[in-house]
């Protein structure tokens, strides 16, 4: 059954968008957009924000951008990505048990990366339609 999840596009004052370096598996030590799972009875709004923040250390003023399927039957993975995109505001700070490492990037550099999950694919939705 698929479970539901949320990823955060931060951007910042010079159009630069936030990754985050995995310390869990799946996808352990790539990058990625910061995110995670809803919380039961959690609202989605409240999901992004929580992540963005216990991820990174930034609030997020986050914006509904569209959904991505994470159909990935070799890692027995099914997820609906929820994705948001606004800015982040305050100081960085690394939450290390999932995070080993956060940094800001271009849109074509992160594009360029191999990301965790689909989030290529959200990205390139994000420059298409954003």
């Amino acid at each position: 059954m698929p479970i539901a999840t949320v990823a955060a596009i931060i951007n910042n004052e010079e159009g630069k968008i936030l990754l985050t370096r995995r310390n869990v598996e799946p996808f352990k030590g790539q990058w990625c957009l910061p995110g995670g799972h809803i919380d039961e009875y959690e609202k989605t709004l409240d999901a992004v924000t929580r992540e963005a923040k216990e991820e990174t250390g930034l609030d997020f003023e986050a914006k509904f951008l569209g959904y991505a399927d994470e159909v990935l039957p070799e890692l027995n993975w099914h997820a609906v990505v929820i994705v948001f995109a606004g800015k982040g505001t305050g100081d960085l700070v690394t939450q290390e048990r999932e995070v080993t490492d956060i940094a800001w990037f271009s849109l074509d550099e992160a594009r360029a990366m191999s990301l965790a999950f689909v989030h290529n694919q959200i990205l390139d939705e994000y420059v298409f339609h954003g």
